[in-house]
């Protein structure tokens, strides 16, 4: 039997600074591959060419990736500043509807670093657009110098609800994580839970409460060495889980039935 497919929301990307292609990560591909054990598709993040009702019909649950541009303030009732940085409004076109289509139908979604900002939006959240520069906040960002392995270095402890989705998926009250982010959420957004913390109270993971299906996202990158960090492997094996259930049956797997 065929396995299950995942797709994963790719970027635009200039190759050599001149030629246009649709991208996604080796990295995201391993994990939903090697880890999660399903098939990764990548998915052109632009609404000429997708729409998530095909998508629906396609894929058997969504990984939302991390990317360079942020999401449009536009998209939560906020003016664009300078220090909203880049941005996609084709990517936005594209993930924030079909997130909200994949969570009321119970397709299984992972969110992660932009993934992550992307599921609050939908659900009609907000962002901070430069969490560094909030009193008491750690600058969040990647390193700028060093090698890969540098970058995606563990940084901080996540703290995790007692009794959570996140606490029982890793029989342990915190995990410490890597951190590659500027931007953060502010206000939450229809249901949505936080139930992980950075020591700084910054939000770092999620899920929305009364969901259908697998609705976990991480503010963290947890694609890197999926198959051998302690702290990703269980995420995108239970994300595996609840895609492979739905493929069986087409029925959600709930996150209290996968962690």
């Amino acid at each position: 039997m065929a396995r299950p497919v995942i797709g994963i929301i790719g970027n635009f990307h200039l190759i050599n600074d001149q030629y246009p292609a649709h991208t996604v990560g080796a990295m995201d591909c391993c994990a939903v591959s090697d880890v999660a054990k399903c098939t990764p598709l990548a998915i052109p993040a632009n609404p000429n060419f997708v729409n998530y009702e095909d998508l629906l019909e396609i894929c058997d649950g969504f990984l939302f990736t991390g990317g360079r541009p942020n999401v449009h303030p536009e998209e939560y009732g906020e003016e664009e500043t300078e220090a909203h940085g880049a941005f996609d409004r084709n990517r936005d076109a594209v993930t924030l509807p079909l997130i909200r289509a994949a969570v009321e139908r119970g397709l299984p979604i992972l969110g992660v670093c932009r993934g992550f900002q992307e599921v609050n939006v939908a659900m009609g959240g907000s962002l901070y657009p430069e969490i560094r520069d909030l009193p008491g906040r750690m600058n969040h960002r990647m390193p700028p110098d060093g090698t890969l392995e540098e970058k995606f270095a563990p940084r901080h402890v996540v703290r995790f609800t007692q009794g959570g989705p996140f606490q029982r998926l890793y029989n342990s009250a915190e995990v410490t994580t890597n951190s590659l982010h500027g931007q953060g959420l502010k206000t939450l957004g229809r249901d949505v839970v936080v139930d992980g913390w950075a020591p700084d109270d910054t939000p770092e993971a999620i899920y929305i409460k009364g969901a259908r299906g697998f609705t976990l996202s991480v503010q963290w990158h947890p694609e890197y060495r999926a198959a051998e960090d302690p702290v990703s492997r269980p995420l995108y094996e239970a994300f595996g889980r609840a895609a492979h259930a739905w493929q069986a049956d087409g029925k959600p797997m709930p996150v209290a039935d996968v962690a």
